[in-house]
């Protein structure tokens, strides 16, 4: 099970190459759509890579709650450390 900053790393390294930007510096505290200028499609896409690396499913009720970089690193791991029963939907 991966620790909180493989999963961060993990989380920029999909950002990176998503966005075609450095993000080695980023604040947990960064709003997604505002701070890292994501939009509607940017998310998704992301979201996808993370459900597929990660072998997880998010609902769409735990996506409307992502606003920063810390609410997707939180949720990341409570899914993980929860075990596959949960993660699965």
């Amino acid at each position: 099970m991966p620790d909180r900053q493989s999963i961060r790393a993990t989380l920029i390294e999909l950002l990176e190459a998503d966005t075609g930007e450095n993000h080695q510096d980023l604040d947990d505290s960064v709003n997604l759509r505002e701070g890292l200028g994501l939009d509607s499609v940017d998310v998704v896409s992301i979201v996808s890579q993370i459900e597929r690396r990660f072998r997880i499913r998010l609902t769409q009720q735990e996506l409307e709650k992502l606003a920063t970089v810390t609410d997707v690193l939180d949720l990341l791991e409570s899914k993980l450390t929860a075990g596959p029963e949960t993660s699965a939907a």
